[in-house]
């Protein structure tokens, strides 16, 4: 069963013009968009949606305002997880399986892989909401685009690769090759624009380094990152941009939601692109609605994904958010982007610790080349030990570093060149034993 698409047309029809209109809404126009995607997308997957069937039972539709989605449940990830029997097929999908056909799966870094399957028409919506991505970084027709990244089960850059393809950019897949190859390709092509994790781009740069590659020349000025925090994080963008020559532009997804976050045009924060998506935010502090500024949990609800829905989903991203009432951007801004996880989050010695507050510090190192946080319970304490690949091997000024900025004294400690892991996707530099 094929659905009608909301508002008349298809949306990668939208235009970049009215993309901007979006952008500019007031609140009151904005929610009055959202409150009509939001109808529309309810009325769309009930009954047929046997999850939200049950879980918003006796909704009576249309919604008169968005307030009113506040009387429903969250929706956790360990209630989309399905069973063996099933594949792991995540529980929210709305038509049976013969509907959809793209499979991508989560990677499992925090409990057993979730599949999610889209259809066509979430397809599409996919390469939609990376158009407001792309804009941001200039991509046009006339760049050529290097996807550097392994192409697996994982959705990492497979909707960005549709979204640049639409665009009618040249794309360059990456996909089962060498770092050293992949710079070879991008000499070779005269790639303009790369899009990959922030990890894999400072990994490329120390491979271009060790090979006497003159990588500040070639011919990139554009990188996309997305899949960890460090496109919004201060010092990790401008060792990418210093190493690069380039300009750093971050996004933020889920394979579980889309793709819902992309940069502000000063690259320090990531803007929601709520006309897509309703953001809540719930207080670290008191689990309430969260105030300007305030630490928060984002939850999200998608807005054009009908096969594979999520209504209010708690992702566990930790965030500030920033209203804006004027400007070309008006969607709610993430001073920092995506802080921390909510299940990540320290306390050493009384003081919130997050791993992208240590990460940051330990980028501003330019000789620390790789490193690995690891924390672990002493007592009822969390303590925490970074082991740095240092090429001044001086473990101690980056300790007095990290007793200068958090007032803590960390434990420090150097290990030989190549000996920490390097990563394509997302990097795994945070060891949790607690």
């Amino acid at each position: 069963m094929r659905i009608a698409k909301p508002y008349d047309a298809c949306m990668m029809r939208m235009s970049f013009e009215k993309r901007r209109r979006l952008e500019c809404l007031d609140s009151e126009a904005l929610a009055h968009h959202q409150l009509g995607k939001l109808n529309w997308l309810l009325e769309s997957i009930l009954p047929q949606n046997q999850f939200y069937k049950e879980m918003l039972g006796g909704i009576e539709l249309p919604l008169k305002s968005l307030d009113e989605l506040s009387r429903y449940s969250f929706t956790f990830k360990d209630e989309l997880i399905g069973n063996s029997e099933t594949g792991d097929v995540a529980a929210n999908l709305t038509f049976p399986i013969d509907n959809y056909v793209r499979f991508h799966r989560t990677s499992g870094t925090r409990g057993r892989p979730l599949v999610l399957l889209d259809t066509e028409d979430d397809w599409q919506w996919w390469i939609e909401c990376w158009q407001f991505v792309l804009d941001v970084a200039e991509i046009d027709e006339t760049d050529r685009v290097m996807m550097a990244f392994s192409f697996g089960p994982f959705i990492g850059f497979w909707s960005a690769n549709d979204a640049v393809v639409a665009r009618g950019s040249l794309v360059i897949p990456g996909g089962g090759l060498s770092t050293l190859a992949r710079l070879e390709l991008v000499r070779t092509a005269k790639v303009t624009a790369l899009l990959c994790t922030p990890s894999y781009a400072l990994h490329m740069a120390e491979i271009a380094a060790e090979n006497q590659i003159d990588i500040r020349s070639s011919s990139v000025g554009k990188i996309v990152v997305a899949g960890e925090p460090g496109g919004s994080v201060a010092s990790i963008r401008q060792r990418i941009e210093e190493a690069w020559n380039a300009r750093v532009v971050d996004h933020s997804g889920a394979t579980e939601v889309g793709a819902w976050g992309y940069a502000n045009p000063d690259g320090t924060g990531l803007y929601v692109n709520e006309s897509e998506f309703i953001a809540e935010f719930l207080s670290v502090e008191s689990g309430e609605t969260a105030g300007e500024g305030e630490l928060s949990e984002l939850v999200l609800t998608t807005l054009g994904r009908v096969g594979c829905p999520v209504i209010r989903y708690r992702t566990g991203d930790l965030v500030r958010p920033t209203w804006n009432s004027e400007g070309p951007c008006r969607f709610v801004l993430l001073e920092g982007g995506i802080l921390s996880r909510s299940d990540d989050m320290m306390v050493i010695r009384g003081v919130n610790v997050f791993p992208s507050s240590v990460e940051q510090i330990l980028r501003s190192f330019p000789e620390v080349v790789e490193y690995r946080i690891t924390v672990q319970k002493e007592g009822e304490m969390d303590a925490l030990l970074i082991e740095i690949e240092d090429h001044l091997n001086d473990s101690e000024r980056v300790a007095k570093e990290f007793q200068l900025r958090l007032g803590l004294k960390v434990q420090v400690t150097t290990v030989p060149t190549a000996t920490l892991p390097r990563f394509e996707g997302k990097g795994k530099r945070f060891v949790d034993k607690r």
